[in-house]
């Protein structure tokens, strides 16, 4: 069965849908998500994406990211993709929306309106190992620091968002003087 995508226009309203890889082959604008979960003290949970997915394999990246299926609501999909990708469960907020273009590699381009979702969790997660070939925590200064040093390392939809997401997070983790 072929995997689609919701198909958006600039302001995320559903268009039509069409198979996943052809719209990364065509750079269709899409629908998407992408998970940032924190641990109490405010790690990141990062993972590292299977080797063999058809785009940034090994790449690292956020908790989790995805697309909704046709008709599902997108924080339906994120609880979905979190336990399927991750083997966890966590009560995610709705933080920013943002939309971005990429080329990926390969003759594919992400083209997306991204929602972001935050949630806190300290439990270990339990990844399928046809999505992940590898998890770690990571203090937020130190994956700025590294995304600077090593970009090559890091899916392009998390460091274009990065800003963001550490504007979010100052706010949900502030710091102490």
């Amino acid at each position: 069965m072929t995997e689609e995508v919701i198909l958006v226009n600039t302001s995320d309203e559903v268009i039509g849908t069409m198979p996943k890889l052809e719209a990364h082959l065509q750079g269709k604008l899409h629908r998407a998500f992408s998970i940032f979960i924190f641990t109490s003290s405010g790690q990141l949970l990062l993972q590292q994406r299977a080797f063999d997915k058809y785009h940034s394999p090994g790449q690292w990246t956020n908790t989790c990211c995805s697309h909704p299926k046709p008709g599902e609501k997108t924080d339906d999909a994120a609880i979905r993709r979190l336990q399927e990708e991750m083997g966890m469960e966590c009560k995610m907020e709705p933080i920013f929306s943002f939309r971005y273009e990429a080329e990926v590699g390969d003759g594919l381009i992400e083209n997306e309106y991204d929602h972001v979702y935050f949630g806190t969790s300290d439990h270990l997660p339990q990844p399928n190992a046809e999505e992940v070939s590898a998890f770690r925590y990571a203090d937020m200064e130190e994956l700025k620091a590294d995304l600077t040093e090593h970009p090559e390392n890091y899916t392009a939809w998390l460091k274009i968002s990065f800003e963001q997401v550490l504007f979010h997070y100052d706010k949900m983790f502030p710091k102490e003087f």
